[in-house]
């Protein structure tokens, strides 16, 4: 071959070689460029620990503890008792006032129905009698008066009928007088001091019957003893708790969502839960709270480098029937963000069935 072919083979060469360069770096710059180009999520993961409310319990009053009836770790039921007090020196009051206040309803009772027929019958025979008493005194002192005029009685004996008339009278008037109080009846103004008194006596029961009720200690709701803080024979008092107790239920996952995520999600969104103590295994849930306030702030104006460091609180309320979750156990939640995906389809346990959602309206 001669030299001026050997060239041209030469030159052909070099520019396949080139064209080969340039397509390969063509091709990677838009691999690159492809790669660089965010794709969108499907699904949203959040990660927080489980949370659940406590109560403590304590005594609405002062006395000695008698009896407590849980232990650590016991699952008590709403209106369960767990602990009374002594009540030996209240049971006492109790029938005491009871007493008074028995007696104070017969009072008004009696007031309300009136004097009895036989008691304005007696009164109306006081009154006959006085009345016969006083005209027998008026008929002894004309007999005198007359016989005084013949000088054959003393005037003392006139002046001694006199009195005894004026008392007779007297007396018959007394008797007009009672036998009018006893057809008119009580006086309202008696009626009404006897229904206040007894008024005040059935209050001072009810609050000692209600301070009987506070000796008894019962569970205000479904939940699971975790402490317990007092023994029997210690004194009690409202400011002292004799159990702590986890109402574990609802169970909620507090998770925090960064503010460029946080227009994904909605309340009543379903969720799945993931915990590390129950691999493979996912509880159901629901968001139940997205806060309003952003948490983290580093300063009052954001620029946008800055606003994806502002993150806000979630709750995911799950239900756990078995009490499986415990306090402060790390939770990932699982969020479906597919478009026409039902949220409640979100990576569904193959080995463990997924615990049922309530209903919208058994959600808290």
């Amino acid at each position: 071959m001669t030299a001026q072919g050997q060239g041209g083979d030469l030159m052909w060469r070099r520019v396949i070689v080139t064209v080969v360069v340039i397509g390969i770096g063509v091709g990677g710059v838009v691999a690159w460029e492809h790669a660089r180009q965010p794709t969108a999520a499907t699904q949203l993961a959040l990660h927080g620990n489980m949370d659940l409310r406590e109560v403590d319990l304590p005594f609405n009053g002062t006395e000695r503890v008698s009896v407590v009836l849980a232990q650590e770790g016991d699952r008590v039921r709403a209106g369960q008792v767990l602990a009374k007090l002594d009540t030996r020196r209240l049971l006492p009051e109790v029938a005491q006032v009871e007493a008074q206040a028995a007696a104070q309803r017969e009072v008004v009772a009696r007031l309300h129905h009136g004097n009895r027929p036989e008691e304005v019958a007696q009164a109306r025979a006081n009154v006959e009698s006085a009345r016969a008493d006083a005209d027998n005194a008026q008929h002894h002192y004309d007999r005198l008066l007359s016989l005084a005029s013949n000088q054959i009685v003393s005037r003392q004996d006139v002046d001694n009928a006199k009195d005894a008339l004026d008392v007779a009278q007297a007396k018959l008037v007394v008797s007009e007088k009672a036998l009018a109080l006893e057809v008119a009846g009580p006086r309202q103004e008696d009626i009404a001091q006897a229904e206040d008194q007894l008024r005040a006596d059935e209050a001072e029961l009810a609050l000692l019957r209600q301070q009987l009720a506070d000796a008894v200690l019962v569970a205000p709701s479904n939940a699971v003893v975790r402490s317990r803080l007092m023994e029997p024979g210690e004194m009690a008092s409202p400011g002292k708790p004799v159990f702590s107790l986890a109402i574990t239920d609802p169970k909620w996952v507090r998770a925090y969502v960064a503010e460029p995520d946080v227009g994904k999600l909605h309340s009543g969104m379903s969720a799945s839960i993931a915990v590390d103590a129950f691999p493979g295994r996912r509880f159901s849930g629901w968001v139940g709270f997205i806060s309003s306030v952003a948490e983290f702030t580093p300063k009052e104006v954001q620029t946008e480098a800055l606003r994806p460091s502002l993150v806000y609180e979630v709750r995911v309320f799950v239900r756990d029937s078995v009490d499986a979750l415990r306090l402060g156990m790390p939770a990932t939640v699982y969020l479906s963000l597919a478009p026409g995906q039902p949220q409640s389809d979100v990576r569904p346990s193959t080995t463990v069935p997924v615990i049922p959602e309530p209903a919208p309206a058994d959600r808290p």
